[in-house]
């Protein structure tokens, strides 16, 4: 459920400025309305100004559930069809490199190894996970129920594993020094899962997601112990 309050100020800016410091919020995440604005007139000059606004958090859209039901012989010839692709596609590449593609857990599970991979994985992670919705296009062509595919080169997800986890200690700690507000950049899913993760111990600060995809971002607020 989307958060709101109600802010009060002599001015709609400074109704809208104390609203942001209560909903923990920034501007471009939030819903304003001014709901009562007392404007004076040449009759009552002398009589305060009240502005009240609405701020509303803008609600997120939820994904829809999908019932996994993929069979084992829907696994095996995604998997054959995986397995074919990648050797083409990294021939024509001219990358020498392994790969190895298992069922685990009704998942196909791919890895790749080699010297010369970084292209494949690209900044932060983007090329490799162009190359998993690949994966993921080429595993489900034949199937009727969803295979999921989880593609890692070089154990590039385990090792940003690692560093989001000490971004998100180095974040928190300015967060309780500083008691600022501190929204991130936008995340992919699994990265802002181990953000809140990696936070949630801590009896300093909070998390939360906000905004939608793929913008989507995690605020990091201090608690009021």
């Amino acid at each position: 459920m989307s958060k709101s309050i109600i802010s009060e100020g002599k001015t709609k800016q400074e109704a809208i400025d104390k609203g942001l410091k209560m909903i923990k919020l920034p501007k471009e995440l939030c819903e304003i309305k001014v709901i009562e604005d007392n404007k004076k007139s040449f009759f009552d000059i002398l009589a305060p100004r009240l502005v009240k606004v609405e701020i509303k958090e803008i609600e997120a859209k939820k994904p829809e559930q999908i019932e996994i039901e993929t069979t084992d012989e829907e696994l095996h010839v995604a998997k054959t069809e995986v397995e074919e692709f990648l050797k083409e596609f990294l021939e024509k590449a001219k990358i020498e490199a392994e790969t190895k593609v298992e069922i685990k857990e009704k998942c196909l599970y791919v890895s790749i190894n080699g010297k010369n991979v970084g292209n494949l994985i690209g900044y932060r992670g983007d090329a490799l996970y162009a190359l998993e919705n690949i994966l993921k296009a080429i595993a489900n062509k034949e199937s009727e129920n969803r295979v999921i595919v989880r593609l890692d080169i070089e154990n590039y997800k385990q090792k940003r594993v690692e560093t989001l986890k000490e971004f998100a200690k180095k974040k928190a700690l300015i967060v309780e020094k500083t008691g600022k507000i501190l929204t991130l950049e936008p995340m992919k899913a699994y990265e802002r899962k181990i953000i809140h993760s990696a936070l949630q111990d801590n009896p300093n600060v909070e998390t939360r997601s906000i905004g939608q995809e793929p913008k989507r971002r995690i605020v990091i607020t201090k608690k009021d112990n």
